[in-house]
């Protein structure tokens, strides 16, 4: 079955702000094993809409609209959506009542326009929002079907999951699976081509490849007819990926980030860690911190910005920041040396660059960072020169630390494991 999104929002065409329910919508769609090839963004115009949702009923079988379903007299979504598909809206006095109690709740009176909410198309099954006013609908009309859903993202996810989701996966005898294969350390073209022939041959199980900053995520989806056999066509393509990339896969399971996979390997093998950072300026700690349990491995952080912070704090070398610099392989190597040694910390990460816009020269361009990672003494520096806006470049340093982190650790053990060291 094929499935079309439009968003509908004025303020998404202006770009005021980013549209997250068409990226969410598509992979949970995806998940699904439905097909999407077509996504339209249109403002709040009644006329426009319509255009777009005849176009849309024309050519898939389920259309998936969001935002438009508030109180204000721009909220044409359910209007526009009623009116082509030739059905009356009439009060629906369950909405009405759950209307009234959040406003209830809350101590505050509602105004008129907020009964508009509860006007839903006839004949239309309705989806509870435990988390604002406005109710979904689907609508079933001459073998399409029509959903519609609030465009609050925190209210669009939890309705998509809670009664959206369980629709749609009852359209079908067939189960879909997916599992995600997911990479770092390995760019996406260099991915694309290890996987190239499997892409080239695919049935049934599928794979895509899908770029993150930093990583490589692999998508395994088959259909069966129980959940069982499609696990079942999924396990032995798996397996071969993880034979073609090895230690490059942090996790196959999908609520493991990477910063999650570094601290689980942090506790496994009893280190801590502490993080010297410059260009990006506390956003790996944050990244570190930000999983559940870090305190069980995560010592400190030292942000340095200046010269001088990094000779106070981290004991680099004035002559070595004279002759190579504050971004240079040799200045990353002392930042982990030296914060290692300040924490008395198993792991030192450091992570020193220009993130721009300005600063960048012929020798050493915007984008340049030096990485160090200290594991037990051993330090490991590496060069990378990444593209994009200041924020881009803070976020691919990010990333990339945390795989030199992984790779780092799993090198060391290895060779201890093995007799090397």
């Amino acid at each position: 079955m094929t499935v079309e999104l439009i968003c509908v929002g004025t303020e998404l065409l202006l770009g005021n702000i980013v549209n997250t329910n068409a990226a969410y919508l598509a992979e949970k769609c995806a998940g699904l094993g439905l097909s999407c090839y077509f996504q339209t963004v249109v403002g709040d115009n009644g006329e426009r809409l319509g255009m777009v949702l005849e176009t849309a009923l024309g050519r898939s079988d389920i259309v998936i609209l969001s935002g438009g379903l508030g109180p204000t007299e721009d909220d044409l979504t359910k209007e526009v959506t009623a009116g082509v598909c030739k059905k009356s809206l009439v009060m629906h006095e369950p909405s009405r009542e759950a209307i009234r109690c959040y406003f209830e709740k809350r101590g505050i009176e509602p105004t008129d326009n907020n009964w508009k909410q509860a006007m839903l198309p006839e004949g239309c099954i309705v989806l509870e929002n435990h988390n604002g006013t406005a109710p979904g609908v689907i609508m079933e009309t001459e073998g399409k079907r029509v959903i519609l859903l609030p465009g609050p993202p925190g209210e669009l996810c939890a309705m998509f999951e809670e009664s959206v989701a369980p629709y749609l996966a009852g359209l079908t005898s067939r189960v879909i699976c997916s599992q995600t294969v997911k990479i770092c350390g390995v760019g996406e073209s260099r991915a694309e081509t290890i996987v190239r022939d499997l892409i080239d041959s695919q049935t049934n199980p599928t794979i895509a490849t899908y770029a993150k900053t930093g990583e490589v995520h692999i998508r395994v989806t088959a259909g069966a007819d129980d959940k069982k056999a499609a696990m079942k066509l999924i396990k032995p393509m798996v397996k071969e990926l993880k034979h073609r990339f090895g230690n490059d896969i942090y996790t196959t399971e999908e609520d493991v980030t990477l910063e999650k996979a570094v601290v689980d390997l942090l506790q496994a093998n009893d280190l801590t860690v502490t993080c010297a950072e410059s260009c990006t300026g506390g956003l790996l700690s944050a990244r570190l911190i930000n999983v559940p349990g870090a305190s069980e491995v995560y010592k400190a952080g030292v942000v340095t910005y200046s010269n001088k912070a990094k000779r106070r704090f981290l004991n680099v070398k004035k002559p070595t920041l004279q002759k190579h610099g504050a971004v240079s392989e040799a200045t990353a190597k002392e930042m982990a040396k030296g914060a290692a040694l300040l924490t008395k910390a198993d792991v030192a990460v450091a992570v020193t660059g220009i993130a721009g816009p300005d600063g960048g020269t012929e020798e050493k361009p915007v984008g340049l960072v030096y990485i160090a990672c200290s594991v037990k003494g051993e330090t490991t520096v590496k060069r990378y020169v990444f593209s994009g806006n200041r924020g881009k470049v803070r976020d691919s340093a990010v990333s990339a630390a945390l795989s030199l982190t992984r790779s780092c650790v799993l090198e060391y053990f290895s060779r201890v494991t093995f007799g090397k060291k």
